[in-house]
């Protein structure tokens, strides 16, 4: 489990194709060496597994169903990701639960500049906006951040410069994929009504 609280950014060193799957060679700067063998991470959303540690970089073997659901399969050598370590008991819960279970994939439709910050809309699968609410929780690529507006189609986050330094949100521009996971409180709430 996780936070949403990105520790920072990594970057795909390579993407080697197997039989079924490939696996991702993250280089996690210095990050990697707080990372055990057989550790979970969340890469851009994604709980993945550590299968391999060569110095900074970190291996995952990524399953086919996973680079169909998310945005995983278009990440290339050279693509950032964004990098969480698991939850620990008696860590500090800053953002909301994290799973690293992607529920879809969402579009990046707009993003407005409003001094130092940023405004972004996402239209997310349609089968995911009964799970968003204003003021609610979502994360975004893994990041956890407030819903700041929703109508249905679409919602909006607010992006402070720490954010968009630290992640890889502030590189996304309209057009650009993200992987979205709902709240899990308001998906519970909404199938136990």
């Amino acid at each position: 489990m996780f936070t949403g609280i990105v520790i920072g950014k990594g970057e795909v060193a390579e993407k080697k194709l197997k039989s079924a799957g490939v696996v991702f060679v993250i280089d996690a700067k210095h990050w990697a060496r707080k990372v055990k063998l057989g550790a979970s991470v969340c890469v851009s959303g994604v709980c993945l597994t550590v299968t391999r540690k060569k110095g900074r970089k970190l291996f995952f073997d990524v399953m086919p169903e996973t680079l169909k659901k998310t945005t995983l399969g278009g990440k290339n050598s050279g693509t950032r990701v964004n990098l969480e370590l698991t939850l620990k008991a008696g860590d500090e819960i800053g953002g909301h639960f994290v799973y690293g279970h992607v529920d879809g994939v969402g579009e990046v439709i707009r993003v407005v500049e409003q001094g130092d910050n940023k405004l972004m809309t996402i239209r997310p699968a349609p089968e995911l906006s009964r799970f968003i609410a204003p003021q609610g929780s979502v994360a975004v690529d893994g990041v956890s951040l407030t819903v700041a507006s929703f109508d249905r189609e679409s919602f909006t986050v607010s992006l402070i410069p720490y954010t968009l330094e630290q992640t890889t949100l502030g590189e996304l521009k309209v057009g650009d994929k993200v992987n979205v996971e709902n709240d899990m409180l308001l998906k519970f709430r909404a199938n136990s009504s």
